[in-house]
């Protein structure tokens, strides 16, 4: 199961959006992760799905790999969706019993809280494969530069993120081997109801945590070791450029968010249009 996080991971391949440069990718991924909470009709989704599509084909990544990051907000998922679906009042009801009522608004509301955040799992997730944690330092620092002149460690921030996400992979692997070696010696952790099931998570915590802390102090003597020091200004090995793939990057997921935009702020023309005069459509823009 922990294999499955493929949450700060990189898969090398050939691909155009590799090759793109790490800023740019950034940008468009805060962008589209703002311009997601905009759409709210069923048929932008659709649009977004198609976008999600082709951006997984041009990454050459696995779509199993990008879809088992969403594994590890399946919980966060069915709690949003009964949360919206048992809460959300407004609307025709359409099953009233006792104390549950469920609504049609809150049926489309929870499916569109779904899509949301599995769209902003999925988008996030071919960043981060198709980016170095090295190259998402470099990023972050060169666009949070300016922050240097009100005094913001900006470097030092940019190198903390970038541990985190190569710590995340080395953490996962720990500890599916302590679950292992659990397992070897007689533990259960498959079996029982879900207070039994975290008791028997408790005995990993402690060597997953002395682990974490000696991979710490590893690390801190080993940049202690070549005279690492963050606050001096630095030189980068790789100086990073723009090149034509990111301009053609940019242009494409700016040119399709624009025609998402005019194509939702149309949808009222369109709804009263006679070819669309139907039952089943008009909610699709809601």
């Amino acid at each position: 199961m922990l294999k499955d996080v493929t949450f700060g991971q990189y898969y090398p391949a050939d691909s155009f959006i590799h090759k793109m440069d790490a800023r740019i990718k950034l940008v468009l991924c805060m962008l589209y992760m703002v311009g997601i909470f905009f759409v709210t009709s069923f048929v932008g989704f659709a649009f977004i799905t198609v976008f999600l599509i082709a951006l997984i084909g041009f990454s050459r990544v696995p779509l199993k790999s990008v879809l088992k990051s969403v594994k590890g907000i399946i919980f966060l998922l069915l709690f949003t969706v009964v949360l919206n679906i048992f809460f959300n009042k407004s609307g025709n009801v359409l099953v009233e019993w006792k104390f549950i009522v469920i609504t049609d608004e809150g049926l489309k509301y929870a499916a569109k809280m779904f899509l949301r955040l599995v769209y902003l799992v999925v988008g996030s997730s071919v960043l981060t494969l198709t980016t170095t944690p090295v190259d998402l330092t470099h990023a972050i620092e060169s666009l949070f530069k300016p922050l240097k002149v009100i005094k913001v460690p900006v470097h030092e921030l940019a190198l903390i993120m970038s541990l985190t996400l190569s710590f995340i992979p080395s953490l996962i692997e720990e500890t599916d081997r302590i679950i292992r070696a659990q397992k070897a010696r007689g533990a259960d952790f498959d079996t029982g109801g879900l207070v039994k099931r975290v008791k028997a998570f408790v005995p990993i915590l402690i060597p997953l945590l002395v682990g974490g802390f000696r991979r710490a102090e590893e690390l801190a003597n080993a940049m202690n070791s070549r005279c690492y020091e963050g606050a001096t200004k630095r030189t980068q090995m790789r100086v990073m450029k723009l090149g034509w793939r990111d301009f053609v990057g940019a242009f494409i997921t700016l040119l399709f968010f624009v025609t998402v935009f005019v194509a939702y702020g149309m949808q009222s023309k369109w709804m009263y249009a006679d070819w669309l005069q139907f039952n089943g459509v008009n909610w699709l823009y809601y």
